[in-house]
């Protein structure tokens, strides 16, 4: 299948306040695509409007062809760091081990092989010293990591990360763009809402711009030029790239 995503006419509104409209997008399956955009122009409500997480005015979404629905397992979700209660009291392994879950159901308990896996993820992200650790304790970089390997144990398809390198250290970005580069290597497709341009380039191989609507979307090569970037900021000073 070329296009693993297919959006047509997408629209979504908060309290009647369109926040995003007429949202068209075919997306190519085996990229790392990057989502960029100025703040509040609707990236993180784009991700969550085509997993069904917030409703829709109008629009049809298509994943593998089907409705999200129908696609459990294959589709793997990264939310931002903020958004997660984090002096919740478990550990580094127990939040590894949900993403198990999709495979087991909630109510049967993980077994040998599920935590053989989890271990593994936690050593990919070089913290499999930290498996006892309470979450509350890591750092920033540390939780997106731990937030990574629960995705990658949930062994999707697809992939979608809002805002993974907000917030984080060197060492930790170098670690997650090394996975997603192997992720993309074994067939997997890669979707992160980015904030920082000029990263784009180095990491990605696609872009979409958003400010309300599309602005451009397409290889890097091509896409990420000097005009869309102006287009997309306009009015916004010092966004400092090419």
């Amino acid at each position: 299948m070329e296009n693993i995503i297919e959006v047509e006419d997408l629209t979504i509104a908060y309290q009647n306040k369109p926040i995003i409209w007429d949202i068209d997008l075919k997306i190519k399956n085996n990229v790392i695509l990057a989502i960029v955009g100025p703040n509040g122009a609707g990236k993180s409500t784009l991700i969550k409007g085509i997993l069904s997480l917030i409703p829709s005015l109008s629009g049809k979404i298509e994943i593998f062809g089907k409705n999200i629905n129908k696609n459990k397992g294959k589709i793997a979700y990264v939310p931002q760091v903020g958004n997660v209660n984090w002096d919740f009291p478990t550990t580094v392994l127990d939040v590894v081990l949900m993403g198990r879950y999709v495979h087991l159901g909630w109510v049967k308990k993980p077994t040998k092989k599920d935590k053989e896996k989890a271990m593994e993820a936690l050593k990919m992200i070089e913290m499999e010293n930290f498996a006892d650790r309470q979450i509350s304790q890591l750092s920033g970089g540390q939780k997106q990591r731990v937030f990574l390997a629960r995705a990658l144990v949930q062994e999707a398809e697809l992939y979608f990360l809002d805002e993974p390198m907000q917030g984080i250290d060197i060492k930790s970005e170098a670690i997650i763009f090394d996975i997603l580069k192997k992720m993309k290597s074994e067939g997997k497709t890669i979707i992160v809402v980015h904030h920082d341009l000029k990263t784009v380039k180095k990491y990605f191989d696609s872009v979409i711009f958003i400010n309300k609507n599309i602005i451009a979307y397409g290889d890097v090569e091509t896409t990420f030029t000097k005009e869309n970037i102006d287009k997309t900021y306009i009015g916004i000073q010092d966004v400092g790239i090419i």
